[in-house]
């Protein structure tokens, strides 16, 4: 699994029919450690509901075709997780709504 922040959303008007209906959400990966993007983009599934600015993890290659959202579609990457807190070594460096 790998941490990245939703940045923005794609939409596509034309696509493969067995894709239809699911949302496309623009990631950038982080560093856990400070959580500043790494400049390092993607465009990953939604598999639960993330939205604009949540740090979320994902999942790429053929793992990304195992939630119920992606199963026996085309896919290389899918959000999987909404991250709630991130602690290092036992300090917070992350907290949902915070």
């Amino acid at each position: 699994m790998i941490l990245a922040k939703v940045v923005g959303t794609v939409v596509s008007t034309r696509k493969e029919p067995k894709i239809e209906g699911i949302k496309f959400l623009l990631l950038e990966k982080i560093d856990p450690t400070n959580l500043q993007g790494k400049g390092d983009y993607l465009v990953a599934m939604d598999s639960v509901g993330a939205g604009l600015g949540e740090i979320v993890f994902y999942v790429a290659g053929s793992s990304s075709r195992m939630t119920s959202t992606t199963e026996g579609k085309p896919s290389d990457a899918t959000i999987i997780s909404i991250v709630d807190s991130i602690d290092i070594y036992g300090k917070n460096i992350y907290k949902k709504d915070r």
